[in-house]
């Protein structure tokens, strides 16, 4: 891991991230979406065949192997399920929004409805790895949204068979349909759809490059979250923070992905020579080590500043998606927090909490980008209309103001359009 300090080192150096040597997919993933455009189930077929080796004779995932799936998991591992479902379902369901009403005494009615999307698609990672919790996290805000149709897609393990855990968590959320697709070419089946795969009206859920290319190219035709890229945490400590604690959440960043992002930013130089020899530790007894190690190696930074308000300046610029306050008095620093996707308060918060189990979304914007993007929500699984009604006096009245604005604007059929009702039936 990199060590910074702002006594030597500027803020633009500590906080400039480094840019992905990766190479430029957006060729082949518009390869991908067309062959799926023109093919279809086809393509499909083709296309798991090429990238994922892997024979299909169908995308569909049947009942029977959900309820086999169900089945095959631990009893204990579905009743944590249940468990973080409730806690998932309390916290969304406070975002709930609801339409409004304004009438005004000449008679006018206003108002806006706030609808459900018809159909969404979920991506849900998968392949040499499971993850369970992302169809908890992506499918019960939708639920709660109202969504009349979830579809979800997920590619497969070698065999062609879907994680039992990941069908087990689709069970507990209640998808209405899962294929065994993933990639590019999922999410391309997803958007323009196909003889079997439905096309959805949005699509969320994480991936890797291939994925969140896709994603972008494909929206406006269909609506997406955001635009994934790798994980990040930065946590904020001082003197009160435990070293081997930090060292573990640390690492819990560092595991997922050699490109994910893993900084501490403290007031106490000894703290930092604390967490290193933690870090070094700890890592050995990882199983993901490699992939731990690289990632501390290419993107970990160790930084310390002269005090906690200067921390919050580094954290805001880097707009982390997680962000840990490991201080003494956490609630003191939230309200100065301006970017963040979520923030973990205090010593007993790490942010694998947040990841599994207590509530709050785990799907957050990366990449600096909780500057303006914001973790999903039931908000993400609505839309809004607006109404509106003028009596006639009301609307001849009004008709005057109207007109000359259409006017200004040379839209003198627009003018008409008002006037023509002012002067009444003729």
């Amino acid at each position: 891991m990199r060590i910074f300090s702002t006594q030597k080192d500027t803020i633009e150096t500590i906080v400039a991230r480094k840019q992905s040597e990766t190479k430029d997919v957006s060729t082949v993933v518009a390869q991908i979406i067309a062959r799926v455009q023109q093919q279809g189930d086809q393509a499909l077929f083709q296309l798991i065949e090429e990238i994922d080796q892997v024979t299909l004779s169908s995308l569909t995932v049947s009942l029977e192997e959900v309820e086999t799936a169900v089945q095959a998991v631990s009893p204990e591992l579905l009743e944590v399920m249940e468990q973080a479902k409730e806690n998932i379902l309390a916290f969304h369901q406070k975002q709930v929004q609801q339409g409004f009403v304004l009438t005004k005494e000449n008679g006018v009615v206003m108002g806006q409805r706030v609808l459900p999307l018809a159909k969404v698609g979920v991506y849900v990672p998968g392949g040499t790895a499971a993850y369970p919790s992302t169809v908890l996290m992506d499918v019960l805000p939708a639920k709660i949204a109202g969504v009349k149709k979830i579809v979800m897609i997920t590619p497969t393990d070698s065999q062609g068979k879907v994680p039992a855990a990941i069908l087990a968590a689709a069970s507990v959320a209640g998808v209405d349909e899962i294929y065994k697709v993933g990639g590019a070419h999922g999410v391309a089946a997803l958007a323009y759809g196909t003889e079997t795969i439905p096309k959805v009206d949005k699509i969320v859920g994480p991936g890797n490059i291939y994925v969140a290319t896709a994603k972008k190219m494909v929206y406006g035709e269909v609506d997406i979250d955001m635009i994934a890229g790798p994980s990040d945490v930065l946590i904020i400590a001082d003197a009160s923070a435990n070293p081997r604690w930090l060292a573990a959440d640390l690492l819990a960043q560092a595991e997922h992905d050699i490109l994910a992002q893993a900084i501490l930013v403290t007031t106490e130089a000894a703290l930092i020579e604390q967490v290193q020899v933690e870090l070094d530790l700890q890592l050995k007894e990882l199983p993901r080590k490699d992939i731990a190690a690289a990632a501390l190696e290419s993107s970990g930074k160790l930084i310390l500043v002269n005090d906690l308000s200067e921390a919050l300046t580094i954290a805001n610029q880097i707009a982390p998606e997680h962000l840990e306050l490991a201080v003494a008095d956490p609630f003191a620093l939230l309200g100065q927090v301006e970017n963040a996707g979520s923030v973990f308060l205090g010593h007993h918060t790490p942010e694998v909490l947040g990841d599994y189990f207590a509530g709050p979304n785990h799907t957050l914007p990366t990449e600096g980008t909780a500057c303006f993007y914001s973790p999903l929500s039931v908000d993400d699984f609505i839309k809004k209309s607006s109404y509106l009604y003028y009596p006639e006096a009301a609307m001849k009245a009004a008709g005057p103001a109207v007109a000359l604005f259409a006017e200004t604007e040379d839209l003198i059929g627009h003018a008409r359009s008002i006037n023509v009702r002012r002067e009444g039936e003729k």
